[in-house]
């Protein structure tokens, strides 16, 4: 019984021990399994970690490339940007001095063409009660006013130039001499005889040219005779309008100009029997042609004649000043259109 008994009890405690054997084992390989799966798992997670390293790293290599490509432009833009600075800043200082040297040639060009302007003391010695407003468009001008006494007349003239500026100084200068010919070399002293004379004379100049050039001028001029107390006028285009009484009497033009035309006929010659206090006055189109006042319009002649006539009455050096200061006014911040030329003769 006791023998029995005792192989029961190592039986149980056999079982028991085998029984703790695979419960061990069970669960050995469980964790084994288990410890396998965190193992797959961190292995994983790991090469997540990796591959977005990889990227990171990809990304930082392209960032700090295209960072290095564009600084290199940049670099390279600057370069070409201060070597172009370099270059227009010579080329800014050379057309400085071009246009300081183009300038200085203009100024010297007006100093040759003041000296055939009628000097101050010439005009007070044959026109003593007189003005003259003179306003070029550019240093040089295509106008110019023209003095000069043949025995005990005095020829007097406003004379305007095809163009402005330096082209119309140079016509000017040719239309001046063939003027200075007429009268001296010629010795004519019928106004029209002396545009005539004029007319041939610029033509002459032009005609040896293989060239069109149709440039002239428009001129009023008037012979003053203080014996026979009369004024003879002839014009190319610019009449002459004088006061009488407190009226403006206007005295037309021949309509072509004085130079190279296809077809041209004589110059009439108006002579009027003068009166004390007669104001003449002869002008180029720059006044009236100017845009100005609040519309920006064309100032007209119209307006120009009413203006003279309301000052003709005030002295001739006011009526010069009324004149300045009513162009200036009418022009505002616009442009001069052209050359400016208007004599007044009180007689």
């Amino acid at each position: 019984g006791k023998h029995v008994r005792d192989e029961l009890i190592t039986n149980e405690i056999s079982g028991k021990f085998n029984n703790k054997i695979i419960k061990d084992s069970i669960a050995l390989s469980q964790r084994e399994l288990f410890h396998k799966e965190e193992l797959k798992h961190q292995q994983k997670i790991q090469e997540q970690k990796n591959s977005r390293n990889t990227l990171i790293k990809t990304f930082l290599i392209f960032v700090l490339i295209m960072t290095v490509v564009l600084l290199f432009i940049l670099y390279k833009r600057f370069k070409e940007k201060k070597k172009s600075n370099v270059i227009i800043l010579s080329q800014k200082e050379e057309l400085q001095q071009k246009q300081m040297e183009i300038v200085d040639s203009i100024n010297y060009a007006k100093h040759l063409q003041d000296a055939i302007l009628p000097s101050k003391s010439t005009i007070e010695s044959h026109l003593p009660d007189s003005f003259i407003f003179y306003k070029p468009k550019a240093i040089v001008a295509g106008d110019f006013y023209w003095i000069d006494k043949v025995d005990d007349k005095v020829i007097f003239a406003v004379a305007d130039c095809t163009g402005h500026g330096v082209p119309g100084a140079m016509v000017s200068m040719i239309c001046n001499g063939a003027l200075n010919r007429a009268v001296r070399e010629f010795n004519l002293i019928d106004t029209g005889l002396i545009l005539e004379k004029t007319r041939s004379l610029v033509a002459e100049y032009f005609i040896e040219s293989e060239k069109d050039i149709r440039d002239g001028m428009d001129i009023a001029i008037c012979v003053l005779d203080l014996k026979r107390n009369n004024i003879q006028y002839s014009g190319a285009n610019n009449p002459i309008w004088y006061v009488r009484n407190n009226e403006i009497i206007e005295i037309k033009a021949s309509k072509q100009s004085v130079g190279k035309t296809p077809k041209y006929f004589p110059f009439n010659t108006s002579e009027i029997q003068l009166k004390k206090n007669d104001v003449f006055y002869l002008f180029s189109d720059g006044f009236a042609d100017q845009f100005g006042g609040e519309k920006g319009k064309k100032y007209k002649y119209k307006k120009f004649k009413q203006f003279l006539n309301t000052i003709s009455s005030i002295s001739m050096n006011d009526q010069k000043l009324a004149i300045a200061k009513e162009f200036l006014s009418w022009k505002g911040d616009f442009e001069q259109v052209d050359d400016v030329c208007i004599m007044g003769v009180r007689i």
